[in-house]
């Protein structure tokens, strides 16, 4: 797949999400409307989509009369859900998200907390709806469930934020954040759209686990290297907040130059499992390798 393919292919799938989006969150004048509103503010704010679109990409190597899209607005709740309470002043204290003004600082702290929690639950009501006639529901609100909670998401959020009170961080601590609050709903989205298929098995599902724990830990740390190079307008967030907090991060730990090469050693055994679950996943394999070279 040429980079031009890739480019096409990515903002054509990009859109599909968008659309997604828009057609199954409740209107904006849903009473109460305010709570819709800040939902659909924090949900249409733009970005990459990038847990959608894995979970696209992994969907699309096998045969599949499932509509991937629900699945795809239920990952995208339930990580919006967690960038508008990791935002909040009780966390990270953001001001900025994807270019624009952090959902407490856009409505207020209170129906911020009260819209992260309401795309939360909404997250396994559509599955639950959109998938009932399907062998693969459960399934499907298990892979999200255990990836949003308290021993993988939230658990790798509470010692984030326990190393930052205690000051003290370890190289282990780091590694555990990393594997659950940021590689595991990655995680989740390669296993889902796996799952969708028409006769997945067991075994490709444990591929597509280690595929999405490579992905997600080369994402962190990739993410953790543009905190420290990168910019505000450039990111569309807050950045240079990891140092301000003292934060360990795979910089602080390894430094720039070995962080860079921890993201492509992760990203290339990604791409080389990519070839043990199908041969038709040349998608999969460029939105890998955009993900290890993006700048924002």
């Amino acid at each position: 797949m040429t980079t031009q393919e890739f480019k096409s292919e990515f903002e054509a799938r990009r859109q599909k999400v968008e659309s997604a989006i828009d057609k199954y969150l409740p209107a904006a004048d849903t009473r109460p409307s305010i709570i819709h509103q800040a939902m659909r503010y924090s949900m249409e704010a733009g970005g990459k989509r990038i847990r959608p679109m894995l979970l696209l990409a992994a969907h699309d190597m096998f045969p599949s009369d499932a509509d991937p899209l629900p699945a795809c607005v239920a990952i995208e709740c339930l990580h919006t859900y967690s960038l508008i309470h990791d935002d909040l002043p009780c966390m990270d204290n953001s001001d900025l998200r994807r270019g624009k003004p952090t959902c407490h600082k856009q409505f207020d702290e209170t129906m911020a907390l009260l819209a992260g929690d309401a795309l939360l639950t909404y997250s396994f009501k559509l599955l639950a709806e959109a998938y009932k006639n399907c062998p693969q529901a459960a399934g499907l609100v298990f892979d999200l469930a255990d990836a949003g909670g308290s021993t993988k998401m939230i658990g790798g959020q509470v010692e984030d934020v326990l190393g930052e009170r205690d000051g003290k961080m370890t190289p282990d601590k780091l590694n555990f954040i990393h594997h659950n609050k940021t590689a595991a709903l990655i995680t989740a989205a390669v296993t889902m759209g796996v799952r969708l298929a028409d006769n997945y098995s067991e075994e490709n599902i444990e591929v597509a686990r280690e595929i999405g724990k490579n992905i997600g830990l080369a994402f962190q740390v990739i993410d953790d290297i543009l905190d420290v190079v990168s910019d505000d307008a450039t990111m569309g967030k807050t950045t240079h907040l990891d140092a301000a907090n003292e934060k360990m991060t795979y910089v602080s730990l390894y430094g720039i130059d070995r962080s860079r090469e921890i993201a492509a050693e992760l990203t290339s055994k990604a791409i080389a499992l990519c070839d043990k679950l199908s041969p038709n996943c040349d998608f999969l394999k460029a939105l890998i390798s955009y993900m290890q070279n993006r700048i924002n």
